[in-house]
């Protein structure tokens, strides 16, 4: 366990296992190389992607294929290999997450791919046009319906 300082939680404890190693950075952060994966809320499919060495940046990540089932990076094997990957199969990729008014949207041109074993990770940039870097989620101003059966 480590201690680490963010600029939303004050000091917390990581676990080790929760770090994230992207040998270039983020992109507009490229001396951030280390970062924290925390949930901040149990069965939440949104993280906060925390630096290690800095209160900032922090970013709200989740699993784009939760939105978007049909999502499918082109990794291409170059990158793969960057991170010690040969099978894309044994990547985690997560979108950085905005907020846009009452929209939470997701960098779907940006993904992160990490790889699980060695916690390795790298930012695509894609250039397929199908996917916009503010791609909408979630509408946070409408509330689920609970369907109730009428007897």
């Amino acid at each position: 366990m480590m201690m680490i300082e963010t600029s939303r939680f004050g000091s917390i404890e990581v676990d080790e296992t929760r770090l994230i190693h992207f040998p270039k950075g983020i992109l507009g952060f490229p001396d951030q190389v280390d970062y924290a994966l925390i949930q901040t809320v149990e069965d939440s499919g949104f993280y906060w992607l925390q630096a290690v060495g800095s209160p900032e940046p922090a970013f709200v990540v989740c699993d784009p294929r939760l939105f978007v089932p049909d999502y499918v990076v082109p990794v291409k094997m170059e990158d793969l290999a960057q991170i010690g990957l040969s099978d894309p199969s044994l990547a985690q990729v997560f979108v950085i997450v905005n907020k846009v008014d009452n929209i939470l949207t997701g960098n779907l041109q940006g993904p992160l791919v990490v790889n699980v074993h060695s916690r390795r990770a790298k930012q695509l940039v894609l250039s397929d046009r199908r996917y916009s870097i503010r791609h909408p989620l979630m509408n946070l101003g409408q509330r689920r319906e609970t369907v109730s059966k009428s007897a």
